[in-house]
């Protein structure tokens, strides 16, 4: 690949890396025959800093410009986040009601176990907009849901990151 930077990261359509490029998995290299990506790399994304040096793990990722965004935060260089799965909890769901299902028939059974509520010759229910001011035992109504984390990921298609090990060095332009 002509006129590449040295540490230059590119998508690929490829299952492998060209020569003199690696692909972008993490894989740790030696310092010593690789020095002037070393330079520019250190040990940001791994290995000891002396002898050995990682490179880039996008596994997985979706990469973003590092400072600040519009919305305020912060991306330094290497941070990782979002997950491929959330597990809402009760605070983000949306509001939302369960309704009791009932019989207006006079109940035939004594025991509650896989009936419904029916009516009774006892008058016990409350008519008008008076708020309530007791709660039903919360066992009355069924919990629903499986309390499974739901996928997190944006539609996507899998490509090759790979990174130069061997190109032109990149000068700053300052």
């Amino acid at each position: 690949m002509a006129d590449s930077y040295l540490g230059e990261i590119r998508l690929f359509v490829g299952t492998y890396a060209p020569e003199g490029w690696e692909l972008c998995n993490g894989q740790v290299l030696p310092v010593a025959n690789n020095e002037a990506l070393y330079s520019l790399l250190g040990a940001t994304y791994g290995g000891d800093g002396r002898t050995t040096f990682a490179l880039p793990d996008y596994r997985g990722r979706v990469p973003i410009h590092m400072g600040t965004s519009s919305t305020g935060s912060k991306f330094s260089l290497k941070d990782k986040g979002g997950m491929e799965t959330v597990q809402l909890t009760q605070a983000q769901l949306p509001a939302h009601t369960h309704l009791a299902a009932a019989q207006q028939s006079a109940g035939d059974e004594a025991s509650p176990t896989g009936h419904f509520w029916a009516a009774s010759t006892v008058k016990q229910y409350f008519e008008g907009t008076t708020a309530p001011n007791a709660a039903m035992n919360q066992a009355a109504l069924s919990t629903e849901g499986g309390n499974q984390a739901h996928n997190n990921m944006m539609p996507s298609m899998a490509l090759t990151y790979i990174i130069c090990t061997r190109g032109t060095y990149p000068m700053r332009q300052y």
